[in-house]
């Protein structure tokens, strides 16, 4: 009964993201809005971590079965994508590469900032 509790609150959080995603004008994708939903509703108390933890846990270690249709629906594309596959494959590895180098240089800045910060005692 736990599980099914948990579960239909995440589910609330995601509908409430639909709802979001069908109000507000903006180009966010629903699933974007619910998981700001739900980071809100943890920071502020609303909802608990306890209150969804197993559950969060269970769909994290199954997320990869979720990206078998996804597969599925490219291999049977693969006529239309043939032609473009080099471009695309080269694009995908250049932009992995680059969001990867940014990330770590960002969070790198950070580090820093932080132990600089400390060392100076400033850190609140």
């Amino acid at each position: 009964m736990k599980y099914i509790k948990q579960f239909t609150l995440i589910l609330l959080i995601t509908f409430l993201g639909e709802i979001l995603n069908m109000l507000l004008p903006l180009p966010v994708p629903a699933s974007i809005y619910g998981m700001v939903l739900l980071y809100v509703c943890l920071l502020t108390g609303i909802i608990r971590l306890e209150q969804i933890r197993e559950t969060g846990r269970y769909l994290v270690e199954i997320m990869p079965v979720m990206f078998i249709p996804a597969g599925v629906g490219l291999l049977q594309s693969w006529g239309v994508l043939k032609p473009v596959f080099v471009p695309f494959a080269v694009i995908t590895f250049v932009s992995t590469v680059v969001v990867m180098a940014v990330a770590g240089r960002v969070t790198q800045f950070v580090m820093r900032r932080g132990n600089r910060r400390k060392e100076h005692g400033t850190d609140q």
